[in-house]
């Protein structure tokens, strides 16, 4: 079972964002179409880590990451990396891997008892879904029972909004519809349980302005910046992040399809505060994961 043993006092940033690719056995996250679309679109290599290459490479950047797959059977008939493998093989690196699992909503009530063995049983630390690529409304009634499940096993969950590069290109775009990922369905969600800690993934263009409404008036959404070179992030988006959202955005990189280093860099170029800059690359992802700093520790000692 995972158990976190992230010194955060140790690290200089926290990647929310990083998709394992490849499992334990090689078997590939998505079918290959869709993978080679997904390169082409981000002009990215075919070059998909394990999990042991990516813990060292966040270890030598001082570094931690919240790793994940996900689990679209239903829509992509196409079986996914198990998630408990992958919380079992970052329990051995767990000084700078943090695992979210991946549950398929369509699958109902063994979606529900899924989710809550990967907490219970496994340690898992939060949740990663992708209405568009898992075709299914987050706002539709039959999936509350899974959000009150999360909600209860006090975890958060990361939710993909906005466009994607998967299936872009390909006839219909793979049959993919971008409208399951329009943040505004996620409104929804954060108003019935409030409690429930959402993470909007990704600048969510074309809605962008809707995200930042969103995270502006619910205290339980906050925003990641993964999958964006930062020199292109929606102008809003940055200039809220540099002032009414700062406590609300973070650092993701969308790991191994852009590489931290390549974020860093243009994050560097962006005109935001030093106070800022920490909270985005590390702070506000300690509070929203639950992690607790050494002097956090002392004093609930």
């Amino acid at each position: 079972m995972y158990r976190l043993a992230i010194d955060v006092d140790r690290l200089d940033a926290i990647d929310v964002h990083v998709h394992i690719e490849v499992g334990a056995d090689g078997h590939p996250s998505l079918p290959a179409p869709l993978t080679e679309a997904l390169s082409r679109y981000f002009k990215a290599d075919e070059v998909r880590p394990d999990l042991g290459s990516i813990a060292a490479h966040y270890r030598e950047r001082r570094m931690a990451a919240v790793v994940f797959t996900v689990d679209a059977r239903t829509q992509l008939d196409h079986p996914p990396i198990s998630s408990e493998s992958i919380i079992e093989q970052a329990a051995d690196h767990a000084d700078v891997l943090i695992p979210f699992g991946s549950v398929d909503p369509r699958r109902g009530a063994e979606a529900v008892e899924l989710a809550q063995r990967l907490v219970l049983d496994h340690g898992a630390r939060g949740f990663k879904f992708h209405p568009t690529v898992q075709g299914f409304d987050p706002s539709a009634p039959e999936f509350r029972p899974l959000w009150a499940a999360i909600s209860e096993l006090g975890v958060p969950a990361i939710v993909h909004t906005g466009q994607t590069g998967i299936g872009a290109g390909l006839p219909g775009g793979a049959g993919l519809r971008l409208r399951y990922s329009d943040p505004m369905l996620l409104d929804d969600v954060a108003a019935e349980f409030p409690e429930l800690s959402l993470i909007f993934a990704h600048p969510s263009v074309p809605w962008q302005d809707a995200a930042i409404s969103i995270a502006t008036h619910k205290p339980n959404v906050s925003i990641d910046l993964s999958g964006w070179r930062p020199r292109y992030l929606p102008s809003q988006l940055v200039r809220a992040a540099g002032s009414y959202l700062q406590d609300k955005v973070l650092f993701g990189s969308d790991f191994p399809l852009l590489t931290p280093d390549r974020w860093l860099r243009d994050f560097a170029e962006l005109d935001l505060s030093e106070p800022v800059r920490t909270k985005i690359l590390k702070d506000n992802a300690v509070r929203v994961l639950g992690l607790a700093s050494t002097a956090d520790k002392e004093k609930t000692a």
